[in-house]
């Protein structure tokens, strides 16, 4: 089930006075639109919305409802909510989302693609994930709205295979293995 750390908790309950009445607390809502990445939602909700097979976790103030998929998806999952200079937000960190590297170089270029890369595609809707590596080469997936744009080889050269390859000295080349024929939403279209 999820947790939910004591900052989040008190953001939530401050959400929740400030709404009107019928606010009982938050609905939660992922999708897994990668091997490990996720999109999340998050909406303030009243009773009346509850929908068949929810599940309704009772915290001091609120409530936390998740549909099936999403209780699912989010087993062991903890929200938290973060103030940073650079803003504030909640965090959910999901087990899920791990792809588990166990070789220590998967590991080094997934931690450049979590720090470097994703900040950036995420800005415009996309996501990338390590696929594999062999040799020199790194392979990975891009998705959301990177999938089918018409940037995305530039996206490819001059951002995500330049961050890897400028951190981590035995990948020399980066493939993209996308099909992106199949992209439903680009952020750029013509």
């Amino acid at each position: 089930m999820i947790t939910l750390t004591q900052t989040a908790r008190d953001k939530i309950v401050e959400f929740v006075d400030e709404a009107d009445d019928e606010c009982i607390g938050i609905r939660v809502l992922a999708a897994q639109v990668g091997r490990h990445t996720f999109r999340y939602q998050m909406q303030l909700t009243r009773d009346q919305d509850a929908i068949d097979g929810d599940t309704r976790v009772d915290f001091d103030g609120f409530c936390v409802v998740l549909d099936v998929q999403t209780a699912e998806l989010m087993k062991g999952a903890t929200l938290d909510y973060l103030s940073l200079p650079t803003g504030e937000g909640f965090e959910i960190k999901n087990p899920a989302s791990d792809p588990g590297w166990e070789d220590p170089l998967h590991r080094r270029v997934q931690q450049v693609i979590d720090e470097k890369v994703l900040p950036v595609v995420g800005a415009h809707g996309g996501w990338v994930e390590l696929d594999r590596i062999e040799g020199d080469t790194a392979y990975v997936s891009l998705g959301g709205g990177c999938q089918g744009c018409s940037s995305a080889g530039f996206t490819l050269s001059a951002g995500i295979e330049q961050a890897i390859c400028q951190e981590i000295d035995e990948i020399e080349h980066v493939v993209d293995v996308t099909d992106h024929g199949s992209g439903r939403e680009p952020f750029y279209k013509e």
